[in-house]
Parts: structure tokens; C-alpha cells; sequence
């Protein structure tokens, strides 16, 4: 199989130069250094345990939900045999939840502890203020990820990110949005962390069963973060991402231009497959025709022939329109 070709790097010196990275990207790109002034950053620099010792004095006394593999299960957080999760998911406060990690990095023991997307400001006291980017006019969500060695599979989110690796090392492969047809997807509703995922072991390939991997590969990309390093993943681009080290700790952030009041995509396949996958192929078909017309080839020529403020939904959405279409729709699922 082919090797991945690199990401490219760019350099953004400040935040306007960063900005207009992020605006004209089709492709992601690596900063090197970009956080390196962090606070979180130089306490990881010092030890895994410093880095420790910044988020507990800066954590809030609240549960946190942590996912915890199996004894001698490894580093790969996925299916079991029966295609349930080979993880637990469980609520711990943090201090505990690092303790363990400390003693397992001691240990050299392999089990997988994950801390998930933890929403900065929501959990800790000044720790996203003191460690942050200036992204200009885009209001992300900033969440933190905390683990001992794990692998998490190749899925994709909607939402640009910016990824910024604040201990440990992490590696990102990463696959244009088309190559999700090569890359065997899991099942759509139960999943590791609400996304399809790759069933693929990227560790080993087995090419009997996943022959079109070679394929996704040819056009993926790969880059290896240290401490300070960020790494901008478009939206809808697929990444397996692996925390390398015994210790590791990323800050992302991610934020989408389109109105917060559009719906989710992934809605709209979960309803085709209730309403439409399962009809005769005559019925499908029209269901084909009739998407591309009001969807995805849509123009003027949909609504010319309907007197103008009679268009309903079919006019550009607004957020009052659309908070009354997802109420419609509300209606009917409920039926």
C-alpha cells in the first residue's frame, strides 16, 4: 500500500495570517509552534505531570464522563467481537481520573483512558481564557481531550476544526470527504462517539476484507504533531487520529459558517433511510428526481411560477422559517 504524502505546512505569524489560512483552505494544513506559548503547553513541556497539575487546579468539583478500556484490551478504542464498544463509559472527578493515568504512564500499563470533547469553559476555571487562539469573527466551541496512548478510528464531523496538540504527540490520517466509500464505514447508529467510524485497523490492513483501503490511502494525508503544534481539519475530511505517547492532551476548536439554525445533514440520512431506502426502485427513483430538484440542483426555476411571498420553504430558509419546518417536522415523526 501506498505511503500517505504529508500535510503541508504553512506559516501564520499572527492572527490575520492565520485567518486567511483558514479561509481559503480546501485542504488541511499544519502550523508548527502555533500554541507553543501556552500555558499548558510549558507545563507539559516540564513533565506529563505538570501538565496534570494545571487542569486540576483548574478544574471544576463536578463529574466528568470518561471512557475506559479494558484491561489488556490496548490502545484502540472500537467495536468488540459482538460490535459493542470495548470501552466503558463512566463518571469520575478529574483528579482521580488523572491519578489513574499518572500511575498507568508509570506502569507502563497499555489500557486506554479517554476524556472526549470536555467543553473548556463548561468544566474548568480560566483554562480556555489562559490558553486560546484569536479565530477573529468565528464563535468556536473549545473542548479539550485527555488520554493515555488510544487510537481512535477514521470518522469525520461537519464543523471545521483546529486542532492543537498540547502534550504527548498525536498522528492524524486524513482522507478527502469522497473517500468514505473506500474507507468501510461502521453502522450508523451505534457508533463510538455519535459518528459512522472506519472499520478499518489501520495498524493492519486486512486487505482480504477491505481491498478498497488501498485506494483511500493513495489519497490520504498524514502529519505527526509535537507539543505547540496545531493541525486545521476542513469539515467533512475523515481523520484517524492517534495519541502516541503515554500522555497526551489536544485543544481543539470548531465552529461552521452556516447559520447555527440550519439542521443537521446527518438527520436527513438517518429519515431517508426510514422513508425512502426500503421502497420498490420505481418509488426510489422518483425520490432520486424530486431531491435534485428541490435540493441539490435546485435554481430559480424551482419556484418562477409561484407569486413571491407564497414560496414557504421553498424561499431561502431564515431562522423563523426554519425553526417552523423543523417544527412540521416534529409533528410528523411524532404520528
Amino acid at each position: 500500500m501506498a505511503d500517505p504524502a504529508p500535510v503541508v505546512e504553512v506559516q501564520a505569524a499572527d492572527a490575520a495570517a492565520l485567518d486567511r489560512h483558514l479561509r481559503t483552505a480546501t485542504a488541511p494544513f499544519v502550523v508548527r509552534g502555533l500554541v507553543a506559548d501556552w500555558p499548558l503547553v510549558q507545563a507539559a513541556n516540564q513533565s506529563s505531570q505538570a501538565a496534570r497539575e494545571y487542569l486540576v487546579a483548574r478544574h471544576r468539583d463536578v463529574p466528568f464522563t470518561v471512557s475506559v478500556g479494558q484491561r489488556g484490551g490496548g490502545d484502540r478504542l472500537f467495536y468488540d467481537e459482538a460490535m459493542a464498544m470495548n470501552f466503558a463509559t463512566v463518571r469520575a472527578k478529574l483528579p482521580d481520573i488523572l491519578g489513574e493515568m499518572g500511575r498507568l504512564e508509570q506502569s507502563g500499563d497499555a489500557r486506554a483512558i479517554y476524556l472526549a470533547s470536555i467543553d473548556m469553559r463548561g468544566f474548568f476555571d480560566g483554562l480556555a481564557e489562559a490558553n486560546r487562539i484569536d479565530l477573529g469573527t468565528r464563535e468556536p466551541l473549545a473542548s479539550i481531550w485527555i488520554g493515555t496512548r488510544t487510537r481512535i478510528a477514521a470518522h469525520n464531523d461537519l464543523p471545521d476544526n483546529l486542532a492543537c496538540v498540547a502534550a504527548g504527540r498525536r498522528r492524524f490520517t486524513l482522507f478527502p470527504p469522497g473517500q468514505f466509500c473506500n474507507l468501510y464505514l461502521g453502522p450508523l447508529d451505534n457508533t463510538p462517539a455519535g459518528r459512522a467510524v472506519s472499520m478499518v485497523d489501520f495498524s493492519a490492513p486486512d486487505v482480504d476484507r477491505h481491498p478498497r483501503f488501498a485506494e483511500a490511502l493513495a489519497h490520504a494525508q498524514v502529519a505527526e504533531l509535537e507539543p505547540g503544534d496545531a493541525i486545521h481539519i476542513p469539515g467533512l475530511w475523515w481523520h484517524h487520529v492517534e495519541g502516541l505517547a503515554p500522555f497526551n492532551i489536544l485543544v481543539n476548536y470548531w465552529w461552521r459558517d452556516a447559520p447555527r439554525w440550519l439542521g443537521q445533514p446527518q438527520d436527513a440520512l438517518h429519515h431517508a433511510l426510514l422513508a425512502i431506502r426500503d421502497l420498490p426502485p420505481e418509488q426510489k427513483q422518483h425520490w432520486r428526481e424530486v431531491f435534485d430538484h428541490y435540493v441539490f440542483a435546485s435554481d430559480d426555476s424551482v419556484t418562477a411560477h409561484i407569486p413571491a411571498g407564497g414560496r414557504g420553504v421553498l424561499d431561502p430558509l431564515t431562522a423563523d422559517s426554519a425553526a417552523r419546518l423543523r417544527n412540521f417536522l416534529l409533528r410528523q415523526l411524532a404520528k
